[in-house]
């Protein structure tokens, strides 16, 4: 339980330092383009080395298939009716328009975000034996938390563009974030337990949703900054999350 705990707070901490960052210092989008291309590779990473595998183990393949395309629809979805679930992965759709009507949009992004926060967390919280064998907690703890940081910065840079305080948009990312703990205390307590098919099935409908954050983040950015800088960082992202899972499977 403490190792659970200790993780989810701490993808919680980076979300805020993001947040803290972007509403103390000002970020050139390339820098943050960098950053989210990065994130989306170690989500992407996470799915294919570690949630891929883990689940297939506990389910058939094709109800981990069904699964995972299931969490990329639901996030589909929620962007094109609802919001963009991830401010970050959608950077390039938040311009200066969007942040002066901010207080138009306000409601949808919070309830998007908030429900893929709550899937952070979830992710988090579920984890257990054989399901959460140490390579695939480690890749995914660290995966979530390098996402963290871009999702963090987004939401405050949007808030500071839509003229709200640095205190103000600080408590604004605090509070929306702090949906992860709550996702990570649903996961821990209400389904850690249950058979290991059903939290394989789970896994993948997390991954499906990871999916979906970053093909949506990859190809918003390389329409805004081309393919080199985007292609590169996302590979360098897949490349650390493949090289944690081997390395920790073979010690």
């Amino acid at each position: 339980m403490a190792n659970t705990l200790w993780q989810v707070i701490a993808a919680y901490v980076f979300a805020l330092a993001g947040g803290w960052i972007s509403t103390s210092l000002h970020l050139a989008h390339k820098q943050l383009c960098a950053l989210i291309s990065f994130a989306a590779g170690t989500l992407l990473g996470v799915t294919l080395f570690a949630i891929g595998p883990e689940s297939l183990g506990g389910a058939p393949w094709w109800a981990v298939m069904l699964a995972l395309i299931a969490g990329y629809l639901v996030f589909l979805l929620i962007s094109k009716r609802v919001h963009h679930v991830c401010p970050a992965c959608a950077a390039s759709h938040f311009d200066a328009d969007a942040a002066r009507h901010f207080s138009e949009i306000a409601t949808a992004l919070i309830v998007a975000l908030a429900i893929h926060s709550t899937t952070d967390g979830l992710a988090l919280g579920i984890q257990q034996e054989p399901l959460g064998a140490e390579a695939t907690t480690w890749s995914l703890f660290s995966a979530l938390c390098i996402h963290k940081v871009p999702e963090g910065l987004a939401l405050g840079s949007l808030l500071i563009g839509a003229g709200f305080k640095r205190s103000a948009a600080l408590g604004w990312v605090a509070a929306v974030e702090a949906t992860t703990l709550a996702g990570g205390v649903i996961g821990y307590f209400f389904l850690s337990n249950i058979s290991t098919f059903w939290l394989g099935l789970i896994m993948a409908y997390v991954g499906g949703g990871f999916v979906y954050l970053a093909t949506h983040a990859v190809i918003g950015e390389m329409l805004k900054h081309g393919k080199k800088l985007v292609l590169t960082r996302v590979a360098l992202g897949v490349a650390l999350i493949a090289a944690l899972n081997v390395g920790l499977r073979l010690i």
